[in-house]
């Protein structure tokens, strides 16, 4: 058997920082994006004894092993597996690439059978903050340690026509030290703050439109920028390049220029092409509808 999924890259339009829980995780308010510069996984059984992941260029322990694990730990039994991984979203970026992999995993080994989709959204709350949101390709408003995904009894509105301008760094940040360094400069919120701002996005949601510039805003970024001061130059060129935003993705160090109206990707585009000298790798990326990735192949 051979099936293969496509894993969205996730973008963070916002991102309030609240204190740290008892389980030692911290408050999060984030509204996840999943966007259309996407992995590609892919799954085949194999006669070999275990499981086996390969994924290219990429070194060190890698989620979509701990994803396998956990589903063989959950009673999964379906024949030993080899999942591929092609790369497209950069690595250790922010973009929750390792997480969007795990989560085609995921996908792919329910629709193989064998495994509940309840299990699979339990599976994937274990594995990580991100992991939840990129089950699910779309909008979707994380609480809580970001990993729990909030559903409201209203749908959420379509945002204004946007694109995104994505300026890849050459550095790398780990998710850890980027956290550390935040609570090192006291940038969490107490909790009234970020009760406060989940509030307002909820609002702004069932209204749809453009997001206002107020909440446009990722509390990680300063502490970003502490361990990796590049991203200020980076910062600095999406703004003169003409994004209406300009700001880190997630823990960064990738920086992302937001631009809003129906001419939105056109301007996305000519900024990409502008900076695709200064940035390798600089591209535009689209939200998703929902249901992206879904679609499994052979």
């Amino acid at each position: 058997m051979r099936l293969r999924a496509l894993a969205p890259a996730k973008v963070n339009l916002c991102l309030f920082l609240g204190r740290i829980r008892g389980d030692g995780r911290h408050r999060l308010v984030t509204l996840f994006e999943s966007v259309s510069l996407a992995d590609e996984v892919e799954l085949r059984t194999r006669v070999a004894l275990g499981d086996e992941v390969v994924c290219p260029g990429v070194a060190g322990p890698n989620l979509v092993s701990r994803a396998l694990e956990e589903l063989r730990a959950a009673g999964w039994d379906a024949p030993a597996v080899r999942v591929s991984i092609h790369k497209r979203i950069p690595v250790a970026a922010g973009m929750g690439g390792g997480s969007a992999d795990a989560a085609a995993t995921l996908r792919i080994a329910e629709r193989m059978g064998g495994i509940s989709n309840a299990m699979i959204r339990v599976l994937a709350a274990e594995l990580g903050a991100d992991v939840p949101a990129q089950l699910d390709p779309g909008l979707a408003l994380g609480t809580g340690a970001g990993g729990q995904i909030t559903v409201p009894s209203w749908p959420l509105a379509p945002l204004a026509p946007h694109a995104i301008l994505v300026l890849p760094s050459a550095q790398q940040l780990s998710t850890a030290d980027v956290y550390a360094e935040a609570d090192r400069m006291g940038l969490p919120r107490d909790d009234a703050d970020l009760v406060r701002h989940h509030a307002l996005l909820e609002r702004v949601l069932s209204e749809g439109g453009t997001l206002p510039a107020d909440l446009v805003v990722n509390d990680l970024e300063p502490a970003a920028i502490s361990l990796c001061p590049s991203i200020g130059s980076a910062l600095g060129a999406a703004r003169g390049a003409g994004a209406d935003h300009a700001m880190v993705c997630g823990s960064g160090p990738t920086v992302l220029g937001l631009y809003w109206g129906p001419d939105g990707p056109g301007r996305a585009a000519a900024a990409a092409t502008e900076l695709g000298g200064r940035f390798e790798g600089a591209c535009v990326a689209h939200p998703v509808e929902p249901g992206f990735g879904f679609p499994l192949f052979a």
